[in-house]
């Protein structure tokens, strides 16, 4: 961990990191949330995207400040441990840890409703499948050895962009006003009811802080941190606006809303394209997150957050198949606890939100520690405020993040109470 700022030695410039950054606020959960925040809001959802992208402001220009002071590829939980100690650091480490599991099969059963509507298949039992099948060879890519290369990331990022600025552009002709009345059926609790789900679509800034080692210098990354805000900021509105106006009450009730804009503005042979792309989307997105939680694991075993048997494996070029194997089984029982239980993809991505929120804050609360003196630190203040007011738009949800940090301290506090292991003298 970096304590002062360093001597950038990475070679990304404001383009290269640009396109990083909008990979990793922008994902597979697009092509569903609309709906969803349509769901809990009605019309009024786009107030709630509005406000969260206010939100991303200060939140994405504290983790860029945090990134060129003090580049480090740890991230958040670098960051929590530099400001609040080793424990902070093994809670955060945990939030991301155990999100995972949950967040890979919400975005699984993204991809399977999508190739479900594709082929006429809306079932539950389709999408479930096809999720399964997703889960499976993401698991089993990483197992053995095989990783995303970072150009076919970029394809999936452009495909994904592609796919919602057609979207907008070809239904916007069709969207008409009366579509927003009654604008808010569900009043204020609707609005925060929607933001509680929409703030999957917003985690991801605090990449900026994991990629900060890899720019050249501090303004590469606080230029493409701007230039991210833009683009985000345009396309996430647009395809709010779009669907409220384009589908109105329809919005709540097609589990595809993308490719029933896409329907509307191009024509029924763009349903099975976007299951296609809608594939490769969730297979990239899980892929990158189970290999970057299995040397996670590694790295929190390490730390003494978990039992130190799952550290094997967690140097660099070598696969943590410890690590790899307890996320699988977590992901597994979490698949069968959603099925038997019959649990939806709102409330999985629920719970995800609620621990990525967490990381949030607790990354803006850390600049607020760590950051000198005057703007910065008023900025990261502002961001921490609006990050617990997010945080709290999760309700009943939270009790995952809770529960998660329980568990981390009682595993943490364990091992510092395990006595270290004698060396012989050579």
């Amino acid at each position: 961990m970096s304590g002062t700022t360093g001597q950038k030695t990475g070679r990304l410039g404001a383009v290269q990191g640009t396109a990083l950054l909008v990979g990793a606020v922008l994902g597979p959960g697009m092509l569903v949330l609309p709906h969803l925040a349509a769901a809990a809001a009605g019309p009024a959802s786009v107030l709630a995207w509005t406000a969260l992208l206010l939100l991303s402001v200060p939140v994405a220009l504290t983790f860029a400040a945090l990134g060129a002071r003090y580049p480090d590829g740890g991230g958040v939980a670098s960051f929590a441990g530099l400001a609040f100690g080793r424990r902070a650091s093994a809670v955060v480490g945990w939030w991301f840890y155990g999100a995972v599991p949950v967040g890979t099969l919400a975005g699984a059963l993204v991809g399977g409703e999508y190739v479900a509507a594709a082929v006429g298949a809306g079932s539950r039992t389709g999408t479930w499948v096809v999720a399964g099948g997703l889960l499976l060879l993401a698991f089993a890519s990483n197992a053995a050895g095989l990783r995303t290369s970072g150009r076919l990331q970029l394809g999936m990022v452009l495909a994904l962009v592609t796919v919602l600025a057609v979207a907008v552009v070809t239904a916007a002709p069709h969207a008409e006003a009366a579509r927003f009345t009654p604008f808010a059926p569900y009043g204020v609790a609707g609005v925060a009811d929607a933001a509680g789900v929409l703030l999957f679509a917003f985690v991801g800034w605090e990449a900026a802080s994991h990629l900060s080692a890899e720019f050249a210098d501090g303004r590469g990354l606080t230029r493409a941190t701007v230039t991210t805000l833009a683009v985000v900021s345009v396309l996430y509105l647009g395809v709010a606006f779009t669907t409220v106006g384009v589908l109105g009450r329809d919005a709540a009730e097609t589990p595809v809303p993308l490719a029933a804009l896409l329907e509307t503005g191009v024509g029924a042979a763009a349903r099975p394209v976007v299951g296609g792309v809608a594939v490769l989307l969730t297979f990239g997105a899980i892929n990158t997150y189970v290999a970057g939680a299995a040397r996670l694991g590694a790295a929190l075993a390490r730390d003494g957050a978990l039992p130190a048997w799952f550290a094997e494996g967690g140097g660099p070029g070598r696969t943590p198949y410890r690590s790899l194997g307890l996320l699988a089984v977590a992901t597994g029982a979490v698949t069968v606890l959603a099925l038997v239980w019959t649990v939806d993809l709102d409330t999985l991505m629920r719970a995800t939100s609620a621990c990525l929120a967490a990381v949030t804050a607790a990354g803006t609360a850390a600049a607020v520690r760590v950051l000198p003196r005057g703007r910065l630190r008023a900025t990261a203040a502002t961001a921490t405020v609006l990050a617990v007011v997010a945080l709290a738009c999760c309700g009943p949800y939270l009790l995952v993040p809770v529960a998660l940090a329980l568990a981390a301290l009682v595993l943490t506090r364990a091992a510092a109470r395990r006595p270290v292991p004698r060396v012989p003298a050579a």
